[in-house]
């Protein structure tokens, strides 16, 4: 749904997957359909090597980097306390969704130096600035949490340079709800999320569309929660207790 929006205003668009190579192809027809370029590019941001190939092949192929959506990450969803993680899980998810973002933010800084002009979104989860507990969830967790941080320091950063820095906090939108429009669950309820219906893919689109306007340029540094209400973090005895029902 970003990428189409993005396109719609009439970026070229590198889509990144892992293995999803079918998928990402459809889009990038989808996206040239719409009149702009486009190029699927395969790399897990997780491996340094793959940051450096997806920022290499996607700047010969489109030129350089304005908007830089990081929304990737590795996520578990199988609940697990820390003790009960291999040391090579804490090191794919802490670079999954930290070192693999700011090695990401430090090979396009240049290009958007350059021009004084640049966009980038990182993605967080609800509450995250809070730096709460989050059972079961440690090292994501504190890798987003770490994140907030680099957002904000990156942000003040950049600021002289042209450049915002900003974070999103996505809801639990899930399946087919990532590329479903707002109208499209109006009618719907979601007995979890307090406004009553469930987060959409649009809902996110469109603030990252928002962040990246050139108008957008005092607005950095800030942690943007699209959730409906929803707060993600759940106390230890309340997961016990849905357990046991």
């Amino acid at each position: 749904m970003t990428a189409k929006t993005l396109a719609a205003r009439g970026c070229q668009v590198a889509v990144n997957y892992v293995k999803s190579e079918e998928e990402a192809a459809a889009l990038v027809q989808q996206l040239e359909a719409m009149g702009v370029r486009s190029v699927a590019v395969q790399g897990d941001v997780a491996k340094r090597e793959d940051v450096i190939r997806i920022v290499d092949q996607t700047v010969s192929a489109l030129g350089p980097i304005d908007i830089l959506v990081n929304n990737a990450g590795p996520f578990q969803r199988e609940r697990r306390f820390f003790a009960d993680y291999h040391l090579d899980e804490i090191d794919y998810l802490l670079r999954g969704n930290l070192l693999g973002v700011m090695e990401l933010d430090r090979l396009v800084l240049p290009m958007m130096r350059e021009r004084r002009w640049g966009r980038i979104i990182h993605f967080g989860f609800g509450k995250a600035m809070e730096a709460r507990g989050w059972t079961h969830r440690a090292v994501y967790a504190a890798a987003k949490v770490g994140l907030v941080s680099f957002t904000k320091t990156l942000a003040e950063e950049e600021a002289a340079n042209g450049i915002t820095v900003n974070m999103i906090c996505p809801g639990d939108i899930r399946g087919a709800n990532k590329e479903r429009t707002m109208d499209d669950v109006r009618a719907e309820h979601d007995g979890e999320t307090p406004v009553g219906r469930p987060g959409t893919g649009e809902d996110i689109a469109r603030v990252i569309d928002f962040l990246c306007l050139p108008a957008s340029d005092f607005i950095t540094g800030n942690i943007m929660e699209i959730s409906g209400g929803l707060d993600p973090i759940q106390t230890l005895p309340l997961l016990n207790q849905r357990k046991h029902e």
